[in-house]
């Protein structure tokens, strides 16, 4: 099986997209798109230093652009399953089918643009734990009151909150860990940026979805989507909640994964997943930079690929933890009631305060998975719906 993967913002590299400009029409979709996106692409990707264009509202619109303008050189339709880290799920969708690649731009404009105001709101940061045990670096951030954003395996796990915590964790690191300060502009994945998943979420009601034509991996849970009102459900909450990227891999491994293709700019899920799946796991990876590389993609995929492939569906869906913290279902919910799309089914007690949970889709309350009180981690299961959606 082939995968293609789409990288997040960190990934990107000053003047990455010159060399696509020269393929017919790129320049056209690239001016299309920045005015969907409410920034010029074309300068971001080839004239701008990298101060420039690590600056959330531009980067986030960046990276989905880049990564779609260099799919349509790709032969999509021998693609079983994508997969994007944190803002590359919105390419991510868009090659599965899920959103029109013109609304994966406009909603990353969005995203990015709404990330960068809540990260003005008060002082937070990112730093990048390495190495050491990870249950003892999760305890060590629930002790300095931080949330971790990103486990992206292969022994990284990054945490994210208040600038003083982050200090602390600094100056305390876990056994046998490295803490390194990552130059992002807040703690993006925690609950500090509801205010921008309040905002894109307003936005991407009023988009056209479809069910996904491949598989789709979603960074809550590495599992995959098959619907695609849940899939624009799970990009939004995703503001608000940690990339489990390492669970995507397990996923790859799973699903029996040979070949990967990471889109533009490539390198950094490459580097992941050749230090995570190793041995019988091991898939053949492509880096596709420039158009240079798209030879071997495209070889790749003709060795690896084998016609799109929808997931099979699931007879029920759950709804999943947007915060660590407890959680307190809504007492007049039980077992069989009927929920509608978007109706809230609890809260979880955060740290910064009570966050709403609410079903991503309408069926039957068929199990409550925590209950009254439980204290839960982000990702993690709460409610089991089934029925008709």
């Amino acid at each position: 099986m082939l995968a293609v993967l789409s990288p997040g913002q960190g990934s990107q590299k000053p003047g990455f997209l010159n060399p696509w400009l020269d393929l017919a029409g790129a320049e056209a979709r690239l001016r299309w798109w920045s005015a969907l996106a409410g920034v010029d692409l074309i300068h971001l990707g080839t004239e701008a230093d990298a101060d420039e264009i690590k600056d959330t509202a531009r980067t986030q619109p960046l990276l989905v652009a880049a990564a779609l303008l260099a799919a349509e050189h790709l032969p999509m339709h021998d693609v079983r399953l994508v997969a994007g880290h944190s803002v590359g799920e919105l390419g991510a969708a868009a090659l599965a089918g899920v959103l029109p690649a013109e609304a994966a731009v406009t909603l990353a404009g969005v995203r990015g643009r709404e990330m960068a105001a809540a990260c003005a709101l008060e002082p937070t940061g990112m730093a990048a734990v390495l190495g050491g045990d990870p249950d003892e670096v999760l305890a060590a951030l629930e002790a300095h009151g931080l949330q971790p954003a990103n486990r992206n395996g292969a022994g990284q796990i990054v945490a994210a909150g208040a600038i003083a915590g982050l200090e602390k964790l600094a100056a305390e690191p876990p056994a046998r860990a490295r803490v390194i300060r990552l130059k992002v502009a807040g703690a993006f994945h925690t609950p500090y940026m509801a205010p921008a998943e309040t905002a894109l979420a307003g936005v991407a009601a009023g988009v056209t979805v479809a069910d996904p034509a491949r598989i789709l991996l979603s960074n809550l849970d590495g599992t995959p989507v098959g619907y695609g009102r849940e899939a624009v459900q799970r990009l939004v909450r995703q503001v608000t909640a940690p990339v489990r990227w390492d669970l995507c891999m397990r996923a790859l491994a799973d699903l029996g994964v040979t070949g990967v293709v990471e889109l533009p700019p490539a390198g950094t899920l490459a580097g992941l997943v050749k230090r995570e799946l190793k041995g019988d796991h091991a898939p053949e990876i492509v880096t596709l930079n420039t158009p240079d590389d798209l030879p071997a993609a495209r070889r790749l995929i003709a060795r690896h690929g084998g016609g799109a492939a929808r997931p099979p569906a699931s007879g029920f869906r759950v709804v999943v933890s947007p915060a660590a913290g407890v959680f307190t279902p809504m007492v007049e919910l039980t077992e069989g009631t009927g929920l509608r799309a978007g109706q809230v089914v609890g809260h979880v007690t955060a740290r910064q305060g009570q966050v709403e949970v609410t079903a991503h889709d309408s069926g039957l309350l068929t199990e409550w998975l925590a209950h009254h009180d439980d204290p839960v981690a982000p990702g993690q299961p709460l409610v089991r719906i089934g029925g008709s959606h």
